[in-house]
């Protein structure tokens, strides 16, 4: 009878066990509700931005190539401020992270980054009418700006430790802003001297302000990239799996080729098998 009772006792366990990791997976509990609640920084063009009340850019054209593996799912996303927009997925507050996240190792090591959905690699943008400012090598004493919290911010203080380390005097200081946008208007106005951004968001930034901004080039980081991102915990390993696949096929089949060129006016070849070690 207690052999009866224990074997009953595992049983019963097991299958609340079961039950519980079923619970857990977060893409069956998605197909359910027929829904996905998504966090996006929608201050970020043209990855990500706002137009007519909608989120529009480069992420929404490839989310909706993502999401014709789940038909039946609605995707709701959150316009989400950038420094609060990975706490928020660790929090629960959202399945999954739609923005463009560039790849570091702490990050890597903390969440589930996805493929590459575009090259990140870091430089530096300046006032146009600043033709004497043509290399990063002169922005010793110099005050430049980016986000709080960014990849690119981490960038330019490194760039700033560099500098000082060759025996330069280095930036005259660093500001941190909430958005890039705020950090453009310092630019535009004369209260900063460069932004460091990636190079595929200052490309269309200078596209479309040709008259006010102008790249500096060579770029101040190293080569990297931005990803998706998800929870690393084994709940959402199918929903990370799903993204990924969702990825690698329009990489491949071309499509995120198209979307580059619509987006940005030019390519960027980035890996559809895996997502490189990152460097920083």
């Amino acid at each position: 009878m207690f052999t009866k009772v224990i074997a009953a006792g595992c049983i019963a366990a097991f299958t609340m066990g079961a039950q519980t990791a079923l619970a857990a997976d977060v893409l069956t509990d998605i197909k359910e509700k027929k829904q996905i609640s998504i966090g996006t920084e929608a201050q970020f063009p043209p990855f990500e931005y706002i137009e007519d009340g909608k989120i529009v850019g480069y992420s929404t054209d490839l989310l909706a190539l993502v999401m014709e593996q789940l038909p039946d799912v609605k995707a709701t996303r959150q316009d989400v401020p950038f420094q609060a927009i990975l706490p928020g997925l660790a929090a629960r507050k959202f399945d999954f992270i739609v923005t463009s996240v560039t790849v570091t190792k702490e990050r890597a090591s903390r969440f589930a980054m996805t493929l590459p959905i575009a090259d990140a690699t870091v430089a530096l943008v300046r006032h146009a009418g600043a033709t004497e400012f043509t290399s990063p090598d002169q922005l010793s004493g110099k005050v430049a700006g980016s986000q709080a919290g960014s990849a690119q911010l981490k960038v330019l203080q490194a760039y700033d430790k560099k500098l000082r380390d060759e025996g330069k005097p280095g930036l005259k200081e660093i500001r941190e802003y909430v958005s890039f946008d705020e950090a453009y208007a310092d630019l535009a106005a004369g209260r900063l001297e460069a932004v460091s951004q990636s190079l595929p968001n200052l490309a269309s930034l200078v596209k479309t302000r040709p008259d006010t901004f102008s790249i500096i080039e060579p770029a101040i980081g190293p080569k990297t990239y931005y990803a998706w991102v998800g929870r690393k915990d084994p709940g959402s390993e199918s929903l990370v799996k799903l993204f990924n696949d969702g990825i690698a096929k329009a990489n491949t089949s071309g499509k995120m080729t198209e979307l580059q060129q619509k987006w940005f006016g030019f390519t960027m070849n980035v890996p559809a098998d895996h997502l490189p070690e990152p460097t920083m």
